[in-house]
């Protein structure tokens, strides 16, 4: 079935805010901007966004600032084979086409979508209390609370293991018996599963000091209370192309100050400014981490991954910032598992790229 590229596409003046979200919906990967005459303007992912945000852009910009305004395309008059050829010799997984006016046409794709394998290890940290969601989580941990249909752990595996990864640590500790009864060794997902239990709070990071044997390649770090569609593959490929020690996942958010704030100098105000908005990266709970990383955190002793993160930064390794720009929610709290409910039909249960493809 053929897909109708008028779906993604969006005026240059649209806010990255709102393209993101067709972005996730489309099931593409890419979005189209075009004028009213259907004139291609530029083309934009998920990697043109990080960049731009990396750059100082933020979610309330205009789309003409994030996208790739000099895209390679393919022209009406020439042959499926011409276009195919040149996809396949600039590693593009997109072509749009456009007629002698310049104006858009159609949407070559990929649609074989081959998975890369990933041989690099994913850890799951699910020993935390819960606090803050009792009384749901009295008798069952934080990552088996069902949202959906299934366990907010299951959702996060399965969405993990459709990128490629099947190499897991569980590390559990409260209530963690439940955790390992119902995912054993991952054999019904087709992945391998080896559980790291704190015998006693571990931290957000401390567990990674009980692994029996060192990792030999980069790792990914995860908190099992996420729900999120964020790309690990890329996130990798980003950590090993920038040859960073750690990289973090990182997400906008954004503060407004109800009041007038004063600028001062001195005793002097220099500026009011109305309501401002700030604006701020955050920590969205996921990293990739090199090997030597291992080599900072203590044995058998609490330790938290901010620890590790300020040793690097003061020892002077680098720890990068990679932009969330997919779905993201951090179930701390009551309402944010509401949220997640509301949430889960929207972003969790539509048919994949892979299968859309094949429709």
């Amino acid at each position: 079935m053929p897909y109708d590229w008028k779906q993604i596409t969006v005026a240059p003046q649209t806010t990255i805010r709102k393209v993101l979200l067709n972005l996730d919906q489309n099931s593409m990967q890419i979005v189209l901007v075009t004028d009213r005459q259907d004139q291609l303007l530029g083309t934009v992912t998920d990697g043109d966004f990080r960049r731009a945000l990396l750059k100082g852009a933020t979610l309330d910009n205009k789309v003409e600032q994030a996208m790739n305004s000099q895209p390679s395309t393919g022209a009406e008059h020439e042959s499926p084979l011409v276009w195919r050829q040149r996809m396949q010799q600039k590693s593009l997984r997109h072509l749009p086409i456009i007629d002698k006016q310049g104006r858009l046409v159609d949407l070559i794709h990929d649609k074989a979508d081959e998975t890369r394998q990933w041989s690099n290890p994913v850890i799951l940290m699910l020993g935390g209390l819960g606090m803050r969601l009792r009384p749901l989580t009295q008798k069952v941990p934080k990552p088996m609370l069902m949202v959906g249909d299934k366990p907010i752990l299951e959702t996060i595996l399965e969405h993990v293991t459709g990128q490629g990864f099947s190499r897991f640590y569980f590390c559990i500790n409260y209530l963690g018996e439940m955790i390992q009864q119902h995912f054993g060794d991952g054999s019904r997902w087709g992945v391998h599963i080896e559980y790291i239990e704190e015998k006693q709070r571990m931290g957000t990071a401390g567990a990674l000091g009980l692994l029996e044997k060192p990792l030999e390649e980069e790792f990914l770090v995860m908190n099992g209370d996420l729900l999120t569609k964020v790309d690990l593959s890329a996130l990798l490929s980003f950590h090993q192309q920038h040859q960073h020690q750690a990289t973090v996942c990182v997400r906008e958010h954004q503060q407004q100050v109800p009041y007038g704030v004063m600028e001062m100098g001195g005793t002097r105000i220099t500026q009011l400014v109305e309501k401002p908005i700030y604006r701020y990266f955050v920590n969205a709970g996921i990293y990739a981490l090199s090997p030597q990383t291992l080599q900072q955190i203590p044995k058998n002793k609490p330790y938290d991954m901010p620890q590790l993160l300020n040793e690097l930064i003061m020892q002077q390794q680098a720890v990068g910032g990679f932009p969330l720009t997919e779905y993201w929610l951090d179930i701390g709290q009551l309402p944010d598992f509401e949220q997640a409910q509301a949430d889960f039909d929207l972003h969790f249960t539509r048919i994949t790229p892979k299968e859309k493809a094949y429709a």
